[in-house]
């Protein structure tokens, strides 16, 4: 914008013949710095104002500048105005003043001039100096700091901290003292009275901590106090932090490999005979035999009758027979013992899950959840498939591989103790009775869900009314010294107990709670048989794994021991390198993952459903862990 003063100032013309009588003609200047993109309107403008009667020479300056206000770099370009006269040089300056352009002092003579450049370039060497011997300082500054800013970074951390912590107590004005709600546990007790008695003496404090345990009703965070073994798997479960913590699964799930290993007798598709076979073919080429030679060249599938005296001599010590490697029904007896052992497991598994409610009831102080909750569910459990295990065990037990032949199938055993009926007779029952037993079992377990479905929902609603009947009662009270009246009292009392009552006993929705019961009780049912089929995934994982194994063994280690000369040394070795590499990929990685995810399926939804509801909150205490990673930063 143009300053109207300049426009008007500049219509008037100089008086020629009053230029004439000055003498002799001397010039002014000024000098200074200018942005660069302004230079050009900064031009037009001085010689627009000033009529013509100022001279301008301008130079670009090469090296840009760094700005001191913003610290950006700018173009500049360096000018000198020559003018005559006062009027011109307050001109010039309001223009310059206008165009934000900076002006530095200039000698009129040379010698001034060199003087005063010396003069600059020695303050400029001096600043050099100053700056050079700053910034060395500062990095010793630095480097000294450096060291300690952990510390100092902790330090702060904690300090604030502990003031936010001291924001959250209560302020007794009239005891001039915090007051703090807090929760700890109860192991704890001790330590914490312990702590605060050292801080009271270390801070020289005249005045002790007083720590008293308050009776609540509210529900009080989790906490699971854990060592340096068992915190792996608790990261697991908060986290699920497989990164570190997984290494304790890892390791669990190979020591149970190679137990399984051991009990199923099975090393890559092989069998080790540490402890002899309990059969032997002898006695079928002797007296009481079937077997000659020429049984020998007619068939391919020969059967060792355990009626013949010491063809078989006792059950091998530990795990399955090695014979069982090279029988031909080996899949048909394999598949049979890994589903009945995949039943046990869940069946204990699931029952160890039922057993943890009971404690959760105790530790809440719910009985209607013990007698109407966890006992009915016991009973199901261990009427229907608790029994089921106790007919695996004991068809192990009264039956060998003599009088097998005798023993009903465990499958059409379950299903006539359903269908209450033994219609087929060349199934015997294993003992006498059974048949009342099973049927007993069955009338049981059915009574168990009217327990668990009606019973419960009834009792909850009659315990409600009679709560809120006692809330509506008149209580009388008395008068103690200089205390309320007794009509005061009552009033009091009364207000209490209602609002206690209402505090405790929320608004009970009958609708809802039966639905949320019928959901619960059907889920259990169902769930209980439903579950103990997944833990059948068990069974398919072993099946899978020993398949996988005998393949990986048939297809390529079988080919290199094949070769008997001598460079089928040379080829098992390329062989065992191709057979390893499949095993570590196929089985180890592979498989183990399948194995380890079924296996946690099975622990978090079969295991986990019986006792774990996941409510509540998460005992958080005041530890210098969470400090340090951050969580007092805001």
């Amino acid at each position: 914008m143009e300053d109207p003063s300049l426009l008007e100032d500049s219509s008037t013309l100089l008086d020629p013949n009053e230029v004439r009588r000055s003498t002799p003609l001397r010039l002014g200047f000024v000098a200074g710095v200018i942005g660069r993109e302004r230079m050009s309107t900064f031009e037009r403008m001085l010689w627009r104002v000033c009529r013509g009667n100022v001279f301008l020479r301008q130079a670009d300056i090469e090296e840009p500048l760094e700005d001191p206000a913003t610290g950006d770099h700018v173009h500049k370009s360096v000018f000198i105005i020559f003018f005559q006269g006062d009027q011109l040089k307050n001109r010039v300056k309001k223009i310059c003043e206008g165009f934000r352009a900076s002006l530095y002092p200039c000698p009129e003579t040379s010698q001034e001039r060199k003087e005063m450049a010396a003069g600059v370039n020695t303050r400029i060497d001096d600043l050099q100096m100053v700056l050079n011997q700053t910034e060395d300082h500062r990095q010793r500054v630095l480097q000294a700091a450096a060291k300690t800013v952990r510390v100092w970074f902790i330090k702060v951390r904690k300090m604030k901290a502990i003031y936010h912590t001291l924001n959250l107590c209560n302020i007794d004005v009239t005891q001039k003292c915090l007051i703090a709600e807090i929760w700890c546990p109860m192991s704890d007790l001790d330590s914490i009275q312990f702590a605060l008695r050292r801080g009271t003496e270390k801070s020289g404090s005249t005045v002790p901590s007083i720590l008293n345990r308050m009776q609540t009703q509210q529900t009080p965070p989790t906490y699971n106090k854990t060592n340096k073994f068992t915190s792996g798997f608790q990261s697991i479960v908060d986290m699920f932090n497989m990164v570190f913590a997984g290494r304790y699964i890892i390791l669990l799930m190979g020591i149970f490999s190679v137990y399984t290993g051991i009990i199923y007798n099975d090393c890559f598709s092989k069998s080790f005979n540490v402890f002899g076979s309990g059969w032997s073919v002898r006695p079928m080429f002797g007296v009481g035999g079937n077997w000659t030679s020429k049984t020998l060249e007619d068939n391919r599938v020969l059967q060792l009758d355990p009626a013949v005296p010491k063809v078989f001599n006792g059950p091998y010590p530990i795990g399955i027979d090695p014979i069982w490697n090279i029988a031909t029904n080996k899949l048909t007896f394999l598949n049979s013992f890994k589903m009945k052992m995949s039943i046990i497991l869940g069946v204990i598994h699931m029952t160890f899950g039922v057993t943890l409610s009971l404690f959760n009831h105790l530790y809440f102080n719910k009985p209607l959840n013990i007698f109407l909750g966890f006992i009915p569910e016991i009973i199901f459990m261990v009427s229907l498939f608790g029994y089921l295990v106790l007919l695996i065990f004991y068809k192990w037990l009264a039956y060998d591989a003599e009088n097998s032949k005798e023993a009903p199938s465990l499958l059409i055993t379950f299903i006539n103790m359903c269908l209450f009926s033994y219609n087929d007779p060349t199934n015997k029952p294993f003992y006498t009775g059974q048949i009342v037993i099973q049927c007993l079992l069955v009338i049981i377990a059915i009574a168990c869900v009217p327990c668990m479905l009606i019973v419960k929902t009834l009792i909850m609603r009659r315990q409600y009314l009679w709560r809120r009947h006692l809330a509506t009662q008149n209580f009388g009270g008395i008068r103690v010294g200089n205390g309320p009246t007794e009509d005061e009292a009552e009033i009091i009392q009364h207000d209490q107990l209602s609002q206690n009552v209402e505090e405790e006993s929320p608004e009970f929705n009958f609708a809802d709670v039966a639905v949320h019961q019928a959901i619960h009780t059907i889920e259990y049912c169902l769930g209980c048989i439903s579950n103990t089929a997944s833990y059948l995934r068990l069974w398919a994982l072993s099946l899978a794994h020993a398949q996988l194994s005998e393949v990986l063994w048939s297809m390529v280690m079988h080919m290199g021991l094949a070769s008997r000369n001598f460079g089928g040394f040379f080829a098992l070795s390329i062989i065992f390198a191709f057979f390893a590499t499949l095993t570590v990929f196929i089985l180890l990685i592979m498989e183990g993952l399948s194995a380890f995810l079924h296996a946690l399926r099975l622990h978090w939804v079969e295991f986990q459903n019986k006792f774990y509801t996941g409510q509540g909150f998460k005992f958080m205490p005041f530890t210098f862990d969470s400090i340090l990673e951050g969580k007092f930063e805001d």
